[in-house]
């Protein structure tokens, strides 16, 4: 009795038992998240089917690893696997060492410098509580983003329905609010929707707020009475979009009259003049000139033809205005719907205010140039310029417009806006700020008085030496110092307490205060560029409160670009081209498709 071998054509499929067996293993412990006896069974008899089949496979099918087409599928089954451990090693070193390139135009996926700045400042933790389940991918990806930049920020997903004791110590209203902790503190940054997500401007100016540590906020008053640009929207070329803008940086925004009140107050940060018509009265330039000179800030902003009367305090810092009208011949702003006489800006100074503007666009409609001359003490630094296409138009109201240096134009590059510091004139050594020098006059008084109500017998020789310091007083001062002698030690005590002691620590202290008092001061030729109409126009925003924020000597603060929100890039389309659009898809391209695979079959038949 002879037996049969066995066929290789019915044992071949007993092979696909072991990868189906594996899978089903594998797939049991995804589902059930752990190994059961179950799945380690399924999975251990396919790998043990898989092992004899090698094993059995040259009895099997005498010759396979001979064929050739054994050894082709030999080296696909091995590229396939190389493969996936390829890409298994990418994804792997992917997550380990993060690199993100974004692409889109905006850098939508990106934090802007000032944001992540922020984060980096951070010293202490903050935490965002975002009261909403399930969590949506958009805001979380955008709070990672924000903890890749510092680990002090902590968030959290927060369903209020499951934790409502959570929910009730942060008086949660709605869902969807978003807070921040910060120790103590509790902050509501905003309330997101479906429609409206998390917002990386929202986020970032809540940080700053809430880990600052100014006890109030810096006041921004903006000079009113002379034609300047209005404060809202009453009006065309209003700032009510700036003015909304420097709100949200934690600023706070009044009016000022000069004419009403003789001198600055004492709370403002800075000033703004937004392109007067007329001029300032007298007494109001030596007002804004006493300001600056005791370490005020100062953002002037004046168009051409306009004469706000400032020439005395500009010429204190070297800085004229030729009231002339610059020219862009460039044809960058062309191309973009701008004319001539809009320059369109991509060159920046270096300086904290443009320090990360880059060679991005800025726009100054009639604008005119910002001479300046040196000055002995006063630190200047061009913000803005224009490109060396440009000019200085003299005479604006002949057309066309053509470069003639013979009638005064000037070519480009000009300089649309400076800043300036000096330190502040208060702070320079004075008689009347030096210990040394306290003896003098005008101080003897102020020390007199005390000495004579107190001891009237010692104010004489105390006076003597301070007001003329005559010899005979000087030995009589000195000796109950060196002697010692009881009844005059006394005396001299109480009465250089008051002069040697209090006062240096005063004058010190001050003297400290004044070294780092600073006057700044930025002049624009122009201030149509913050009006509504131009203020959102690419980096128009960032050099406006940039500005502001320099002024009011936040160095300790990022000054970059603010972070920018997703423009709306849908087409809208009438039905005519909604018709068009759609027989060209439907129908002409498919068909033109057609046609030609068809013209290229005839001739290659």
């Amino acid at each position: 009795m002879t037996t049969k071998p066995i066929k290789w054509t019915y044992l071949k499929y007993l092979f696909w038992f072991g990868p189906i067996l594996t899978i089903m293993g594998i797939t049991a412990q995804e589902v059930a998240g752990e190994w059961s006896a179950v799945s380690l069974a399924l999975l251990i008899a396919g790998l043990v089917i898989i092992g004899l089949w090698v094993l059995l496979l040259d009895q099997l099918a005498p010759g396979f690893w001979g064929r050739r087409s054994t050894q082709v599928g030999t080296n696909a089954v091995i590229a396939t696997v190389a493969m996936f451990v390829i890409i298994g090693l990418i994804n792997f070193l992917g997550v380990r060492y993060a690199v993100q390139i974004d692409l889109t135009e905006n850098q939508l996926f990106t934090l802007s410098p000032q944001s992540q700045q922020v984060v980096r400042n951070l010293d202490q933790p903050v935490k965002v509580w975002i009261f909403e389940s399930p969590a949506n991918p958009a805001d979380q990806e955008l709070l990672e983003n924000y903890r890749r930049y510092g680990s002090n920020l902590e968030f959290e997903f927060v369903d209020p329905q499951l934790q409502p004791e959570l929910a009730q110590k942060f008086n949660v209203n709605y869902i969807g609010e978003v807070y921040l902790e910060y120790g103590n503190q509790r902050e509501l940054v905003q309330t997101i929707s479906q429609g409206e997500r998390l917002s990386e401007i929202n986020l970032t100016n809540a940080i700053e707020r809430i880990t600052r540590d100014r006890a109030e906020l810096d006041k921004v008053y903006f000079l009113q009475g002379h034609g300047e640009r209005p404060l809202d929207t009453s009006e065309e070329g209003g700032l009510s979009q700036a003015v909304s803008a420097l709100e949200t940086k934690n600023f706070t925004v009044e009016p000022l009259n000069l004419a009403e009140q003789p001198a600055v107050p004492d709370d403002a940060s800075l000033i703004v003049i937004a392109g007067p018509k007329r001029a300032l009265f007298e007494p109001e330039v030596q007002a804004l000139e006493a300001y600056l000179a005791d370490g005020g800030s100062l953002l002037v902003m004046i168009d051409p033809d306009t004469n706000p009367g400032l020439e005395s305090l500009l010429s204190d810092w070297g800085v004229t205005l030729t009231n002339q009208i610059v020219i862009d011949a460039s044809g960058q702003g062309r191309l973009v719907g701008l004319g001539p006489a809009t320059p369109l800006v991509t060159q920046y100074g270096d300086h904290p205010i443009t320090q990360d503007f880059g060679s991005g666009f800025s726009i100054y409609p009639l604008a005119q140039p910002v001479d300046t001359q040196p000055v002995e003490g006063i630190k200047e630094t061009p913000l803005v310029l224009t490109n060396p296409q440009s000019w200085a138009e003299n005479t604006p109201e002949q057309q066309p417009l053509e470069f003639n240096e013979q009638e005064g134009d000037r070519p480009g590059p000009l300089v649309l806006g400076v800043a300036l510091s000096r330190q502040a004139e208060s702070s320079t050594p004075s008689p009347r700020s030096e210990p040394e020098v306290t003896e003098t006059p005008e101080a003897s008084p102020d020390t007199d008085e005390p000495e004579a109500t107190e001891t009237p017998e010692a104010s004489p020789d105390t006076d003597e030496p301070e007001a003329t310091e005559t010899p005979e007083a000087s030995p009589d001062t000195d000796e109950p110092e060196a002697t010692e002698t009881p009844e005059a030690s006394p005396t001299p005590s109480p009465e250089e307490s008051p002069e040697a002691s209090p006062s240096p620590i005063q004058t010190d202290k001050s003297q400290v205060e004044q070294d780092k008092a600073e006057s700044r001061l930025i002049v624009y030729g122009n201030s149509n560029f913050a009006t509504d109409s131009w203020f959102d126009q690419q980096l128009n925003p960032d050099v406006f409160v940039n500005s502001v924020s320099w002024l009011s000597q936040r160095d300790e603060q990022a000054l970059s670009i603010s972070p920018k929100e997703p423009e709306d890039r849908r087409i809208n389309l009438t039905p005519v081209q909604s018709g068009i659009l759609g027989w060209l898809a439907l129908l002409i391209v498919p068909a033109f498709g057609f046609l030609t695979a068809g013209a290229l079959w005839w001739l290659r038949r």
